[in-house]
């Protein structure tokens, strides 16, 4: 399987362990990763507060550069997802505005692409059989909730993403790979997104709840796909409530015995080494 790989901003950033384990997955997997050629941010997340026309221009030059490769792009990052979702849909319902918006940017819009996202195409492209004849690692005392937040599935009219009320293809890849994934009633719960750098008390409270919630469900560590839900959750817990975050990708590569885990680990701030190393995965 061959697809076109935006990685955005955060990837190259602050999420680099993400963008590394997307890729040591997908080369497991046999899926061929083409990078986007000159691409640039997609406006996540001031651009659609700042400027409507804006919020939309900058997704569609990233969709009009994978375009040239003429196949489907993986958006690894949830916030990137959701604003190339949104460019879409604003594109196919507006006819002006896609003038405009190729006028902009100098090049024609075809549509000709879809977007997905890693959790998605593991799923439905590799499946869950083909994943699990990989697994050499099973990782059983791991007992981890999914965390989805908002952006991969809301509005679901737009992203288009799986069950947006009760999502369950990160719980099936988990259990897969031996973890025993938690039920809990968080799963597309808000951690407050970009606010914590605006107003920070509202993500302490919010990231707050999520934790005492995924302590309740027996949980002792949180997956996700967003860069920047995993920020908040690996940094804005409270010491008492806070417990190791993982990019799914990253205990993928774990289960599959990739080079690369014990490096990505470090980079977190809540360590996770201790509930690793008593598991007996490391």
């Amino acid at each position: 399987m061959k697809v076109s790989y935006y990685p955005g901003c955060s990837l190259h950033a602050t999420g680099r362990e993400y963008d590394e384990s997307v890729k040591a997955v997908s080369s497991a997997l046999q899926i061929e990763l083409k990078e986007v050629d000159d691409w640039s941010c997609c406006g996540a997340s001031s651009a659609h507060m700042t400027n409507y026309k804006l919020s939309v221009a900058l997704p569609a030059r990233n969709l009009i550069a994978a375009e040239k490769d003429g196949m489907d792009v993986m958006v690894p990052c949830a916030a990137c997802f959701n604003r190339f979702k949104m460019a879409q849909h604003h594109l196919r319902e507006n006819s002006a505005l896609k003038s405009e918006v190729e006028g902009i940017i100098g090049k024609e819009y075809r549509d000709s692409i879809a977007v997905r996202n890693p959790i998605d195409i593991i799923y439905n492209d590799i499946g869950i059989d083909a994943l699990a004849g990989k697994v050499t690692r099973k990782l059983t005392g791991l007992k981890p909730v999914s965390y989805y937040g908002c952006l991969l599935l809301r509005p679901p009219e737009v992203c288009e993403f799986e069950n947006y009320e009760n999502p369950y293809m990160l719980d099936a890849i988990m259990n897969t790979l031996g973890a025993e994934s938690k039920n809990w009633s968080c799963k597309t719960d808000c951690c407050g997104g970009s606010l914590t750098l605006g107003k920070t008390e509202i993500v302490v409270h919010l990231v707050n709840k999520l934790m005492r919630m995924a302590n309740e469900a027996d949980a002792n560590c949180l997956v996700t796909a967003c860069p920047v839900c995993f920020a908040n959750l690996d940094m804005r817990a409270g010491k008492d409530l806070s417990l190791p975050v993982f990019y799914f990708t990253e205990l993928v590569a774990l289960a599959l015995g990739l080079q690369g885990p014990e490096k990505w680990f470090k980079m977190h701030n809540v360590d996770p080494m201790p509930l690793i190393k008593s598991s007996g995965l490391l």
